[in-house]
């Protein structure tokens, strides 16, 4: 069986994930408004800039000095009551295209990030997709953060993630896809037989360029609502229109997959 594997910020999702939830964080009491302030530049500084290790280490760092003594499931309620308002205007359309197409070509689909569980778990499960890699915190016997890293999902450790999670479900990883924006992420494009990269750091551009992966744009943010309402239409012309958006993006994904040598697409069991 194929599966797709996306990385979560700047490749689902426009913005990074964690500063995304400044604000929620702030209204639900957990910082303060200069923390606000801080995740904000954060966010520009690695939308113009991209990741690295030493800035990723930083961001860890930061987040577990700050989480420490959180209580977890509070952190969880605020997420999924945050998730509409927060995640699904920054979704990228394109993604969404691909995420569908793969699903209707009997792929699984798993969203990988360096984001901590309680944010990425939330929004695979909004998404319909089939589960997520994360980082996961150590949590005490009180359900409270308790300032250490229990597993972290970045660079070789999402790739052996990966594989872990392809031994457990029977994941064909060569015939697989994945997608990333960042260099950080090699270890995961390497790890399956298909990789794209997607609105590209400067070093992975250049990685793709010269291995001949597909480089992809995803530039149209779009809520998830307005992807499944159709309002105008009666339910049968609703389904009509659904399926055909959905066969319409796995032409693109078959077609983009072809062109690479050796490569076959099974066909879709009849439904």
């Amino acid at each position: 069986m194929r599966a797709a594997f996306f990385d979560l910020d700047k490749t689902v999702i426009a913005k990074a994930s964690i500063a995304a939830f400044g604000r929620p964080f702030y209204r639900g009491g957990l910082i303060n408004r200069r923390l606000v302030v801080r995740a904000v530049v954060s966010q520009v500084i690695y939308l113009h800039l991209g990741a690295s290790e030493e800035k990723l280490a930083r961001v860890r760092e930061s987040m577990l000095a700050l989480t420490k003594g959180w209580d977890r499931d509070r952190i969880r309620e605020i997420v999924r009551e945050a998730l509409e308002e927060t995640v699904e205007p920054i979704i990228y359309a394109e993604a969404l295209d691909l995420i569908e197409a793969h699903r209707a070509n009997g792929d699984k689909v798993y969203l990988v990030s360096a984001s901590p569980e309680e944010i990425v778990e939330p929004l695979a499960e909004h998404l319909g997709v089939d589960g997520a890699i994360a980082t996961r915190a150590v949590v005490d016997e009180a359900g409270r953060y308790a300032g250490e890293v229990d597993f972290y999902a970045y660079g070789p450790f999402k790739a052996e993630a990966i594989r872990e999670l392809a031994e457990r479900e029977g994941l064909d990883l060569a015939a697989s896809s994945a997608y990333s924006d960042s260099y950080t992420d090699l270890p995961m494009l390497e790890v399956v037989g298909h990789p794209v990269a997607v609105n590209p750091d400067r070093v992975l551009a250049k990685t793709a360029r010269e291995r001949g992966w597909d480089v992809v744009e995803f530039t149209k943010p779009v809520r998830l609502r307005d992807r499944v309402s159709v309002p105008t239409l009666s339910p049968a012309a609703a389904i009509v229109a659904a399926s055909a958006s959905v066969a319409a993006a796995g032409v693109v994904l078959v077609w983009r997959l072809s062109r690479r040598p050796g490569v076959r697409l099974a066909a879709p069991a009849p439904r």
